[in-house]
């Protein structure tokens, strides 16, 4: 029996959906619609009396804005109508919430066969439209065909109808099977086994584990268990993940034989190196390091009571199938690292940040790849829809554009948490797991969702890309988990806790059975979304909303009767052993078998050659544009430069009330600060400070320098609100072109040359600023192949810092607060346009397409250092009104910000610049050197600020003027006026790219 509901707003009442899509679909298919309306079908699958039929359409009816049907509501008069909905096994998070709301009413379950589906009708109006146009509406802009069903009906069509009571009800192939992978083939049949399944493994790594098979010995020992002698597929795909690039961090640890010129170096493991080796030297200069590199993310001390902890994640591959979908699971599923963080940690904030293609993008879209701009809004509303919904505030969050990331998107997710330094007695960041622990799983049930995430995700995307990788995170499920979770960890109901991310149960309990010998699970007890699923993707399913933990046998029936309590799913799957084995069961039938050396150090390590050859790039003679006025305007409304806070306004900030400098600062609260700074909890005034540095163009000229003064640039950002050098750490995620030479990578030992000096450069800046890397991700295959164009995202390194304060009231901001301040600059300019935002504008504006130049933004890392500290001195004496670190767009950009902040004027002499070498305007305004500080002081402080940056490059370069209206931006150089605009007039050239996009 099947109850239909539809939902729609009532007669007069504004539809906000309708709206926004009539808008869409006018904007980016140019389509005449003139009337939008939308519609909620609900589909109950369950018996319901009539009495209870109309409780709970009331129930999922809002009575002031709203109006309900059990049957269908009046016809709209729209010409077309198009019904979306999600295929079966996606997950329908609106159902599923709408399905505890029915059973709350009602006060019994719906039962193991009943569900709740809804569907999205959407009708449009305005007689401009045939079907072809509705249907490339609903295809290209509304639905999501890889997770979504799109019905085209006329209006006459669906006002003929008889109402649709289907259901997408999952319907298995067949029944669960498990099936033997021989092995025995040549080359060309391991190559296809490998290709065919999405294994993602090499040549190489498939004749590994087909000689690990084939040995005498272990085939008589796998008989004996009634094991066949090749691999099940469990073990096979087991296996993949485990080995997969996502996992393994394959090329970061890979043997490379680095060529430049006639010298050669091997690096033995770049992560090693360079990231590992980098944060023992700087640990020992530091004492407040917790736990790196061994858990889910990074702990740092706050102080004696409290630990951070903090993960940044990228999900690209999924994002780029479906934007909402995949960007949601980004955020949820970074939210369950820091969670699953030693014994667990409480979330605090989030962060986010997204490397797209232009939204105004007007070229051919490969075949198999969405517009950007479809792209940007789906990822934004997913991880708002992930974060906010599960009650987290998001504490920065930035976008960088370039047409190279048309083929992957980068969708960078953080998450801040923190725990008490101990937990009932014990170190909160250890993970105690001892044989006889059992195996229990929490949180969401499994699904064929996130099958082969992580190998789908160890690839370039391309026209085979599996849609089962595709996930859809539920906030409000994980929220009630997380809930529960925090609640048995204090009362010291389990041991050890992670996150089902990567691999699903394969990975969580194949990497927590480590730290006690092995485990043996058996799969039948495994709860299903839906019947039907071979043991291989109950094992390997990356469904989300899940966490394994490690419960000693006799807090089992205490921590089960809490979950049943707190209506949360947990189940006990099996024991962590001491046999080095981990043993997987079907109803007690062994189906996997896996040698626990083998699976996590089997893997062969990868031998590559990187060539570095500098980039051919031609010096320019004339980089002067023929109105300085004119070009800052231009610069100002740059993608990459311009206001975003019509998106940016759409996350929560606020909920916690922890935030202290917020993302938008100033008097009129909308130019984004340099870094944030929370609180860390409600009592005290201890505070985090978070900041970032991404500088993608860079790695065009030279990835060492992109790297370096990322680094600086992060620093800089969070010493200018309060942070301190030397109580700071910094997360590493690079996401990188395929950099393994081959047939389609011709180029790859260049991108590997460019990895490492990337690395290197990173360790350079790291060491100088003691700042320790203490947690991070490498993404190793953005490129995309689909509709048969290859294309790759340039070299990409984003740096995010974390630091703390022992008081927030000490912080400061960017904004000018006072006019008759000076403003002085700190630091050294240099000739240094290459890879910047001036001159692709410049380039653009004279030949179309952007210049590079050949001079890339470097930085003096010791002489940063000092001003950095010089910085902390003048805020800890409360010497510095304002303080601002330059950055993309350089001191032009600087200055205006700081004057968009307060509203208020300012006025500089550009001659008056420290800098190695002369400089024209234009480089004196636009080049992105490192190492620099903006401040402003009170005159009567000048005396006392000036004393305390003796010996470093600094100067007196004006002041702060008149407030608006009559704020003026005037940059001079000596007597010449190269700028005199008004304050008003820039605002608009700000924020009117982005505007209500």
């Amino acid at each position: 029996m099947v109850t239909r509901i539809e939902v729609a707003a009532r007669p007069g009442v504004a539809d906000a959906r309708g709206a926004g899509i009539r808008s869409a679909i006018r904007t980016f298919l140019a389509l005449p619609v003139d009337d939008v309306s939308t519609r909620t079908i609900y589909k109950i699958d369950a018996p319901l009396s009539p009495p209870e039929q109309e409780r709970v359409m009331r129930e999922l009816t809002d009575p002031v804005t709203e109006r309900s049907s059990l049957s269908r509501l009046p016809s709209s008069g729209a010409d077309w109508v198009l019904r979306i909905g999600f295929l079966p096994g996606v997950t329908d998070n609106l159902g599923r919430s709408a399905q505890v709301a029915i059973e709350d009413l009602i006060a019994r379950p719906l039962g193991d066969d009943g569900g709740v589906y809804t569907e999205t009708e959407i009708h449009l109006g305005g007689g401009g439209l045939d079907r072809g146009a509705a249907a490339r509406a609903g295809g290209e802009l509304l639905a999501n065909l890889l997770i979504e069903s799109l019905g085209v009906l006329s209006g006459a069509e669906w006002d003929a109808a008889d109402l649709d009571l289907s259901l997408p009800r999952f319907q298995a192939a067949g029944d669960p099977q498990v099936r033997t992978i021989d092995l025995s083939g040549d080359d060309p049949d391991l190559e296809r086994i490998s290709r065919e399944g999405t294994l993602s493994l090499s040549l190489n790594e498939m004749s590994t584990i087909r000689d690990h098979y084939a040995d005498p010995a272990r085939a008589a020992a796998r008989g004996a268990l009634g094991m066949p002698g090749w691999p099940t597929d469990v073990e096979l795909e087991c296996l993949a993940q485990t080995w997969s690039e996502h996992c393994k961090h394959k090329i970061f640890n890979a043997t490379i034989r680095y060529h430049e010129g006639e010298r050669t170096e091997t690096v033995r493991s770049l992560f090693n190196t360079y990231i590992r080796g980098t944060t023992e030297q700087v640990a020992e200069r530091v004492d407040w390091l917790v736990s790196v590199f061994h858990d889910n993310a990074g702990v740092i001390r706050l102080d004696d009571e409290r630990n951070l902890v903090f993960k940044v994640e990228t999900h690209n591959s999924p994002s780029a199938l479906d934007p909402y979908g995949g960007a949601m699971t980004g955020i949820v599923g970074v939210n369950r690292d820091p969670f699953g963080t030693g014994i667990g940690a409480e979330l605090l904030f989030n962060v986010w940040g997204y490397c797209l293609a232009s939204p105004f993008y007007g070229g051919e879209i490969p075949a198999g790849l969405l517009h950007p701009r479809r792209i940007r809004d789906g990822v934004h509303k997913g991880v708002i829809d992930g974060g906010n919904q599960s009650g987290i505030p998001y504490g920065r969050g930035w976008e960088f554009f370039d047409e190279r990331y048309l083929g992957k998107p980068l969708v960078y997710c953080g998450t801040v948490g923190w725990m008490p330094s101990e937990v009932n007695g014990e170190p909160s960041e250890n993970k105690d797991v001892c044989p006889g622990h059992r195996v229990v799983m929490v949180g969401g049930r499994i699904g064929k969702d996130g099958i082969h995430g992580a190998t789908f995700s160890s690839e370039e995307l391309h026209a085979d890309s599996p849609v089962q990788a595709v996930q859809i995170g539920d906030p409000i499920t994980q929220k009630k988990m997380t809930d529960f979770l925090l609640e048995a960890r204090d009362a010291g109901l389990y041991a050890a806790i992670t996150d089902n991310g990567a691999g699903g149960l394969s990975s969580s309990v194949g990497e927590m059975a480590t730290l006690c010998g092995g485990a043996c699970i058996d799969l039948a007890e495994a709860p299903l979304k839906y019947a039907g699923l071979d043991p291989w993707e109950v094992l390997l399913s990356e469904a989300q909303e899940r966490m394994t933990l490690a419960v000693p046998a006799e807090q089992l029936e205490g921590f089960l009767a809490l979950a049943r309590r707190r209506e949360v799913e947990a189940t006990d799957l099996g024991e962590f052993t001491t046999e080095p084995v981990f043993h997987v069961q079907q109803a007690g039938k062994t189906i996997a078998h896996l040698d626990m050396t083998f699976l996590h150090d089997g893997c062969p390590t990868l031998v590559l050659d990187a060539r570095w050859q500098p980039p051919a790039a031609a010096e320019l003679a004339d980089v002067e544009p023929g109105d300085h006025a004119e070009a800052l305007r231009a610069l100002l409304g740059r993608l990459n430069l311009c206001s975003n806070e019509t998106k940016a306004r759409q996350y929560d900030h606020e909920v916690k009330g922890l935030s202290v400098v917020k993302p938008f600062v100033g008097v009129g609260a909308d130019v984004p600060g340099d870094a944030a700074v929370f609180l860390a909890g409600h009592s005290g005034r201890a505070g985090v400070v978070l900041s970032e540095g991404i500088l993608p163009r860079y790695s065009d000229l030279d990835t060492y320098w992109m790297a370096a003064a990322a680094v600086d640039l992060a620093v800089r950002r969070a010493v200018a609100v309060g942070g301190s050098v030397g109580r700071i750490a910094a997360l590493d995620n690079f996401c990188w072109p395929d950099p393994v030479q081959s047939e389609r990578t011709p180029d790859g030992h260049h991108k590997l040359a460019q990895l490492v000096r990337a690395c290197r450069g990173l360790q350079d800046a790291c060491l100088v600023f003691d700042l320790p890397l203490i947690s991070g991700k490498d993404s190793m295959k953005n490129d995309s192949t689909r509709g048969g164009v290859k294309i790759s995202i340039p070299p990409t390194l984003l740096v995010s810092v974390i630091g703390t304060m022992d008081d927030v009231s000490r912080a400061q901001t960017l904004d000018a607060k006072r006019p008759g301040d000076l403003l002085y600059i700190l630091g050294e300019t240099r000739a240094e346009l290459g890879a910047g935002e001036y001159l692709q504008y410049l380039g653009e504006q004279r030949e179309g397409v952007g210049w590079l130049g050949d001079r890339v933004p470097t930085v003096d890392l010791e002489l940063s250092r000092a001003c950095c500290e010089a910085v902390g001195g003048l805020l800890d004496r409360g010497l510095v009104r304002t303080a601002h670190a330059p950055g993309p767009g350089g001191l032009a950009l600087a200055l205006v910000r700081t004057a968009l902040g307060g509203r208020l004027g300012v006025d500089v002499d550009l001659a008056r610049l420290p800098a190695a070498q002369p400089l024209s305007p234009a480089e004196a305004l636009y080049s992105e050197s490192g190492g620099r500080f903006l401040l402003s002081a009170a005159a009567d402080d000048a005396a006392e600020v000036e004393r305390a940056m003796e010996g470093l490059p600094w100067a007196r370069i004006g002041e702060v003027t008149a407030a608006a209206p009559a704020a003026r931006v005037c940059l001079r150089e000596g007597e010449r006026t190269l700028v005199d605009e008004a304050l008003e007039r820039l605002e608009r050239a700000w924020k009117e790219t982005l505007h209500g996009v």
